[in-house]
């Protein structure tokens, strides 16, 4: 048989249901985004299926592959018919006449042909990676390397960049948003809330897939970050860059920020809360972190806040120290759309 296999730049073109074939845990790691897992083995069969490869050679571990699969083709059909139905009528405009479905692997080898193969025999068209998974990885990590235009918008806890990251996002600017991507905020309370962060490497395929989108001939905005957000690191190649980027800096009277900070952070709960503080405790010392878990008690949101912010402004205004070029949009601009019109004003300078 003749299998369909194209290389990525063709593969990503090609409109269809997106399917990885590896097992859950290769999956979770890392994968294409908006595929969906039909895994050909499972983690303990692919264990099975790697020890025979070990010790008893090629030959032997693909016979086993076969018996496996032949249990189970009529679950993976009917799952794929399934989902396929699923993914027409969720993209009915755009796919409804549309019967390819897109199939990759580790490698582009037995396993994506495998089930090329069975869903040749009912009719469905079907074409995989040449290559797999392992060479998006490559596209991916070889992305960072490209040269973007970016400008940082920075400021300290509190002075409401990500609203003016994404009201920038509504004018239909370009912006890159690190915190979303990771589901996290950035700081010791930053995980509050939210979902499950990604793996590291999926981070990295959810970036590198947010820059494929962007025009390179125009500013990407972002926010100004530390490396790590939660368990997630930004891309080193690409964090060079933010670090070499101009930069927008928002400064706002403290009062305004711990009302942003109040409002956002007391809705959670308190020993969520509290268990936040402890993990900055050696940082905050012994006096500062008291004095936070019992405002926490006490539901002094207030004081809370100025406890943990003494720490964190100490932290920024460290890493801004060194930066040069920095435009100040100081708090005169109190409102977000003052500062949006400043930062668009200026943009024309760069």
């Amino acid at each position: 048989m003749n299998f369909k296999s194209n290389d990525l730049k063709e593969f990503r073109k090609t409109k269809g249901l997106l399917i990885d074939v590896r097992s859950p845990d290769e999956y979770y790691k890392g994968h294409m985004p908006n595929s969906i897992n039909i895994p050909i083995f499972n983690n303990e069969e692919r264990s099975i299926i790697g020890k025979k490869y070990k010790n008893s050679g090629r030959e032997n571990a693909v016979r086993e592959g076969f018996k496996i699969i032949e249990n189970k083709i009529d679950k993976l059909i009917k799952k794929i018919i399934l989902i396929k139905k699923e993914f027409l009528i969720s993209n009915i405009d755009e796919f409804s006449n549309d019967k390819n479905i897109k199939i990759y692997c580790a490698r582009g080898g037995m396993r994506s042909q495998s089930m090329f193969w069975l869903l040749e025999k009912f009719n469905y068209h079907c074409v995989t990676l040449n290559g797999g998974y392992k060479i998006y990885r490559n596209w991916v990590l070889n992305s960072f390397e490209d040269k973007q235009k970016i400008i940082v918008i920075g400021g300290k806890t509190g002075t409401r960049k990500t609203k003016i990251i994404n009201k920038l996002k509504s004018l239909d600017y370009q912006i890159l948003d690190f915190e979303s991507l990771a589901n996290h905020r950035g700081s010791t309370f930053g995980g509050l809330g939210m979902k499950e962060q990604p793996t590291n490497e999926q981070y990295e395929n959810l970036i590198a897939e947010e820059l494929n989108k962007f025009n390179q001939k125009k500013f990407i905005f972002v926010e100004a970050e530390s490396p790590n957000i939660g368990k997630n690191r930004i891309p080193h190649e690409l964090y060079k860059q933010m670090k070499n980027s101009r930069r927008f800096e928002i400064i706002r009277d403290q009062r305004i920020r711990i009302r942003e900070l109040v409002n956002t952070y007391s809705i959670y709960q308190k020993n969520d809360l509290k268990e936040s503080v402890l993990k900055i405790s050696k940082r905050l010392g012994p006096q500062r972190t008291k004095s936070a878990i019992d405002s926490i008690d006490n539901e002094d949101w207030e004081n809370v806040c100025k406890s943990v912010l003494d720490y964190y402004d100490r932290c920024y205004e460290h890493e801004l120290k060194n930066k040069v070029d920095v435009k100040i949009l100081d708090m005169k601009l109190c409102t977000d759309n003052e500062i949006i019109n400043e930062i668009i004003k200026n943009i024309s300078i760069y």
